[in-house]
């Protein structure tokens, strides 16, 4: 199978950084740095002082990366390339997955690091796993993501970036997905860039983190796609990142922003080691943020699911620990968590696997055989009660009713209440999130987009 990537470039702009923030910048050895808007909007500094994802492994599931760039020569991991055999970390034409791993891993270059593209988690190692673009004949085989997916889970990735449209999942690439999060693996898909509202089927899928695009100003992307599985939104407009075949690119699209989860994950998965994959989204869900104008909304919102990151905030608040599965569903046929579906965020859970790879219960054939027969006598005992009910003319309410599934005091979903993701954040304070499209100092609107690339 090929895959679609769902960045867009953006090409011969160059980025005026005295545009993006409305005001001139600090002086700065070097204009690409400059061009990243959203480290400064992250207030990167203050978040390195944290974490820097030092220890952490982020596979990214795309083209092969080029390792030997400045940026990230020492970051970069052999991995293995399913197209065309061999590892995947010697990339010289095809420039996406090697601007992926910028985003997420790069560190710069020149005296202090000052100079070229740094990632959200500098520290953390890349692990490329290259598949199939679109055009290209595989020569590995047809479940490449299935196999990319199980060689990350296995080779140390905590976190799977997958800036890619899988297309429809095949029940071995399903598989595979709920095999690396059963392992506790953060998985991270872009929602995709045609702006309708509908999400694919990797972004759909149980346990994944969905990721659209936000502009400078905290709005959505006009071309981001959306749906009630959007999960979180990160910057994606106007994104400086490294190159293979060149040396840097500037693009729109949910590939970028989905680098940038993967990043703030890598560096909570640092910062905080014992928690599981479902907590990390829980902190990143609990610590969003939205625009000024929007924090009433009802969330999450198929634009913004819980809001954008805020990595500082993610990394600093007091956030309880919650659930093992956090915000994020069960895929079927595991062991489903409590409350029917997605724990809701901050909720308390019990039971189940919660998709974080706990043992079975050990319960012995004997104990199975004494517990179904238990359940049989139980059973009679039912019939017995209901054909006396029914002969007294005393039946109760019938199954739907008072208390049960879908009457009142029955299982179903609580709304999200106002509470903490609508709290005032990094970007809504003084500063180039509080702009709105087309105010004073707001950057005038993208050139228009190339065909998507790869």
């Amino acid at each position: 199978m090929s895959f679609t990537r769902t960045l867009r470039a953006v090409g011969g702009v160059v980025v005026a950084g005295a545009l993006l923030f409305g005001s001139a910048p600090a002086a700065s050895a070097d204009q690409t740095r400059d061009d990243q808007w959203p480290l400064k909007a992250f207030d990167a500094e203050s978040v390195w002082k944290v974490s820097t994802g030092k220890g952490i492994t982020v596979a990214v599931i795309d083209d092969a990366v080029n390792g030997s760039h400045p940026d990230l020569k020492g970051n970069v991991l052999p991995g293995k390339d399913l197209n065309q055999g061999g590892t995947a970390d010697h990339e010289s034409v095809n420039d996406h997955g090697t601007a992926m791993a910028s985003i997420i891993a790069g560190h710069g270059h020149g005296a202090g690091n000052s100079q070229g593209v740094k990632g959200l988690a500098p520290a953390a190692k890349i692990l490329p796993v290259a598949i199939p673009d679109e055009g290209d004949v595989p020569t590995q085989g047809e479940d490449d993501l299935a196999e990319a997916l199980k060689y990350a889970a296995d080779h140390g990735a905590s976190v799977i970036n997958m800036s890619i449209d899988a297309g429809v999942l095949t029940e071995e690439e399903k598989s595979a997905l709920s095999y690396a999060i059963k392992k506790d693996v953060l998985l991270v898909a872009g929602t995709g860039n045609d702006g309708r509202g509908r999400l694919g089927d990797l972004p759909s899928y149980p346990g994944v983190v969905a990721v659209g695009a936000v502009d400078k100003t905290g709005q959505v992307w006009e071309k981001s796609n959306y749906g009630p599985q959007t999960m979180l939104t990160a910057p994606g407009t106007l994104i400086r990142s490294a190159a293979a075949s060149k040396p840097y690119r500037l693009a729109n699209g949910t590939s970028d922003s989905t680098a940038y989860v993967s990043g703030a994950a890598a560096l909570l998965r640092a910062k905080f080691p014992d928690l599981t994959a479902g907590q990390i989204a829980n902190r990143l869900v609990k610590t969003a943020g939205l625009p000024p104008g929007q924090a009433g909304m009802k969330l999450p919102d198929p634009h913004y699911g819980y809001g954008f990151i805020k990595p500082f905030s993610a990394l600093t608040k007091d956030i309880p620990t919650g659930s093992k599965n956090g915000p994020l569903k069960t895929p079927k046929g595991d062991s489903a968590p409590s409350a029917g579906g997605a724990t809701a965020p901050g909720a308390s859970s019990t039971g189940g696997d919660q998709a974080n790879g706990q043992k079975a219960s050990g319960l012995g054939p004997g104990a199975i055989v004494g517990i179904a027969l238990g359940v049989l006598a139980v059973a009679a005992v039912i019939v017995i009660v209901v054909v006396s009910q029914k002969k007294k003319g005393r039946n109760g309410p019938p199954p739907g009713g008072p208390g049960g599934f879908g009457g009142p005091g029955g299982a179903g979903f609580t709304p999200q209440q106002p509470g903490p993701y609508q709290q005032p954040g990094p970007y809504q304070q003084p500063g180039p999130y509080q702009q709105q499209p087309g105010g004073p100092g707001a950057y005038p609107p993208a050139p228009p987009t190339q065909p998507p690339g790869r």
